[in-house]
Parts: structure tokens; sequence; C-alpha cells
């Protein structure tokens, strides 16, 4: 287990451009106002020859009462718990605030490393600022400059002893393991299994305030997003590792996505790109509706953009435990996400109460089946066998009299299943006759819900002297005379 690294302090004193810089990717959002972190979030950091789990926390705010400040508030205190050394942040051009010295005297008593950076630390202008964190008490500052990567050797040195003493702790606790895996991916029956090292991608996604990181949270088994009655909290597409069931897996929680034209602000621009790009990174994709406005029309475009991305998709209906008639607005539900989402015919959908925790276990079911149809092989001479019968009952029309012959099918790749059939005249099949073949496939090889991809391509001759003209009677004779003399 690597060492854990949380890095604290007032908003907007460069925690998360700090937090970037060590995973070396621009994972968290940035932007000049303050408190736009949120949530807690982990990444994989790396200064030198030292790699840590780096988490990006809140601000630290005064207030400790149940507002949304007073939440961030107790998630940031549960990160200082969780985490082996706390890197605590002033900004160097600002100096030492009151609110400093109270967040000092805190991880004094709850951390049992804390290291002590001045940020914003380029120039003159911090030399004051530097000086006087001497005064917190937490020994010599390091002199940062997170947006322009200056002071990482002093955070190295500082790092490095800490480090060692962690490995040591670790390697006395570390249990014995012995694994062996056989993996044989020729078998057409075969689904690569999550392992810890490539854990199930699941992202949940929909509109706000319809209850992800709630769920998130139940999952999980412990409160590690920022949750609340307030439309729009998340901001940034967290991950989180976790066992589910016996299921490793990386969950994200994404911003809630609104319509286009009611993102106005940059920062929720941000947070919006940053969750789609989440549904690009997942396998499986839970869209989140809230049962008492489902299907909205934000949903179904989420939904669609999910089965494009090519990922596997869970409808997840949530807030189920106010329902008064369940029956009934379940059959509704159905016959809805049928009529308004032919394209994921046969997709999974499961009512769950993020609250509550009802309905996890299904829900979990639902991810798993997803993921196995997702990675479904179909042997090529069952397929071939299958294309027979379907050009039987019905066989292709014959535009502008030029007949479409479908010679062989077989499939091209998993995740999600394509298909690619070798045919005369590919760029004449209509559409409608690619999707005969593609429900075909969905309902006699069990591949409800997932989005299958249908290729036509055209096949070469093997007539060598196809388009050649022929030779006239002239051509001939003078030909046979000349071998003649």
């Amino acid at each position: 287990m690597t060492m854990t690294l949380a890095i604290v302090g007032r908003p907007n004193v460069g925690k998360s451009t700090l937090f970037n810089r060590l995973v070396g990717k621009r994972l968290a959002l940035v932007d000049d106002q303050p408190g736009v972190t949120r949530d807690l979030r982990e990444g994989a950091g790396r200064l030198a020859d030292l790699r840590f789990t780096v988490i990006d926390t809140a601000g630290l705010e005064e207030a400790t009462d149940d507002s949304l400040q007073g939440r961030m508030r107790r998630l940031t205190e549960r990160a200082v718990d969780m985490a082996d050394v706390c890197l605590f942040m002033i900004d160097a051009r600002a100096g030492v605030t009151p609110t400093d010295e109270i967040f000092a005297d805190i991880l004094r008593k709850r951390a049992d490393h804390v290291l002590l950076a001045a940020n914003k630390g380029e120039g003159t202008a911090a030399d004051a600022g530097v000086i006087e964190a001497f005064s917190l008490g937490l020994g010599e500052p390091i002199r940062l400059s997170a947006e322009h990567g200056e002071g990482l050797n002093d955070l190295y040195a500082q790092l490095q002893p800490l480090a060692d003493l962690h490995e040591e702790k670790n390697a006395q606790e570390a249990p014995e393991t012995d694994v062996t895996l056989n993996e044989d991916e020729d078998d057409p029956d075969y689904v690569p299994q999550p392992t810890n090292a490539k854990p199930l991608q699941v992202a949940v996604v929909g509109r706000p305030n319809a209850g992800k990181s709630t769920l998130i949270n139940h999952i999980v088994g412990e409160d590690r997003l920022l949750t609340g009655p307030e439309a729009g909290i998340t901001r940034d597409a967290i991950s989180l590792r976790t066992d589910w069931d016996g299921t490793p897996m990386r969950i994200f929680d994404t911003a809630g996505m609104r319509k286009r034209a009611k993102v106005q602000e940059k920062l929720e621009k941000l947070s919006v790109s940053d969750g789609l790009r989440a549904v690009k990174f997942a396998e499986v994709v839970v869209v989140l509706l809230d049962a008492a406005i489902p299907f909205e029309q934000q949903d179904l475009r989420i939904a669609d953009l999910a089965e494009r991305e090519g990922r596997a998709v869970v409808v997840a209906i949530n807030k189920w435990d106010i329902e008064d008639d369940k029956q009934a607005k379940l059959k509704d539900l159905k016959e809805s996400f049928e009529r308004l989402l032919p394209q994921l015919k046969g997709a999974p959908l499961v009512t769950v109460s993020a609250k509550t925790g009802r309905g996890l276990d299904r829900l979990h079911g639902a991810i798993m089946r997803a993921y196995d149809v997702w990675n479904r092989r179909v042997p090529t001479a069952a397929l071939n066998r299958w294309l027979t019968g379907m050009l039987e009952q019905h066989p292709p029309p014959a535009p502008q009299g030029k007949r479409i012959k479908l010679r062989y099918m077989t499939q091209a790749k998993t995740r999600p299943p394509g298909f690619v059939v070798m045919c005369s005249h590919p760029d004449k099949v209509p559409e409608s006759y690619n999707r005969y073949l593609v429900n075909g496939l969905r309902l006699d090889f069990d591949m409800p819900g997932t989005p299958i991809r249908l290729f036509m391509r055209g096949q070469n001759d093997a007539n060598p002297y196809k388009g050649r003209k022929k030779a006239g009677p002239s051509k001939l004779r003078k030909h046979t005379e000349g071998r003649r003399s």
C-alpha cells in the first residue's frame, strides 16, 4: 500500500494546481475563484522516484454547521484522518491569516505528520509571507510555486524520510499472497474478469440532484463524496476505488449535466466536459434518473451519448423509496424506456434508493450482466448459419435492380460487439436492413441493451480478368498466327 498525502489549506491557496502537477495530469478543475474543489479527489502522485497517493481536498472553512461549507470541512477532516502525511498550504503572498492559525492548531492535534508549504512563493512579494509561516509552529516552510513547478526538490527532501518510514511499516504488516492467474483469451466464452490491477470502470451520470454522490457513498460504505439537497454540488468527475460484493471497481461520480442552453458559467462548462470524459473512460455507464421526473430530454441525451460512445448502459431509477404506486409506476417507466430509447432495447432498468440502499444488489447484478454482454463473442460458424436463416426469412432489397449479396459474416471486435459483413454493393444496403440484422443479433445471441456495431464491407472479386476489355476476333487471329510461325 502506497503512502497517502493529503493537501489541505484555505480556499484558493493552490491545492488543486499542486495536485495536478504531482499526478502529471489536469485531473482537478482549476479556476481563479475560491472554492472550486468540493469533494476528495485521489490520484497517483509521482515526485522523482517517490510514488504515493495524493488527495486533493476542499478548502478548509470555519463553518462547522450543516451548511455546504460545514459539510465540505467535515469531508476534509476525514481526509486528514485517512492520510499518512498532510501537506498544509498557505498563500505566501497573503501571509498567515487567522484562519490559517486555527487550522494549523487542528492539524497539530489530528495529523501524525504535517508538512508546511508556502505556495505562490515566486518573487520578492512572497518573502514576508514565507518568514511569517514559521510562526505556525509546524517547522520550516517549503517555499513552493505549484503553478511554475518551483520548490518541488525541497518537498521531495521532506517526503523522502516519511516514505521510507511508511515502507518499513508496510513490510512488517503486509500479508503473504500467492495468486495464480489463468486467462484464456482464445475461448469464445472468455470474459476478462475485473482485478485489482484492472478494476471495472463504472461512470454514474445524470442530471443535477438525481442522487449520484449519495448512491456512490452507499456503494463505497462511507461518506467519501459531498452530498446535500442543493443541486450541482459535484463539480469534478471524482473516481473512487472500491470492492463491491467481491468485484474490484473504479466508480466515477460526475457533475450533473443540464441542457447546454442553461450552462452559462465557465466552471459548469468545465464540470460537464469532465463528466463527458468520464463516460469515455468507463466500461459501464449507469444513467441515474429521478423517479419523480424520469426520461427528461436531458436524460435521453445522456443515455444516447453513452450508447454512441459504445459503452454498456444500465438505467437506474432513484428515489424509489418515496414512490406510492410502485407497480403502476414501474410499468409506465418500462414502456417509456422502450419507446424513447429504442437504441438501448433490452438494457437493464433497475429501481434503487440511494438514501436507504435498497436495490443496490440488483444494481450490482445489472452492471455485471451488462459488462458480460458488452464482452460477448459469437463464433464465426454460428454467425454464418444465422445469417443464412436471416437472408431466407427476409432477403435484402435490390435498389436500382442491383442485387445485394451478403456473402460472409464475422465478429471483428468486442467491447462493444462489432460485426463485419462482406457483401456486394455495401453502400447500397439501406439503414432499415442494418437495423433488421442488429435486432436479430440482439435477440438470437442474447445481447440485450449493449451497443452493436455492424459494418458492411465490399469484397474483392476473385476473378483477376474482371473489368478488362475482351479481345476481339482479329486480335485473337493475329495472336494465334504469330504463335504458328
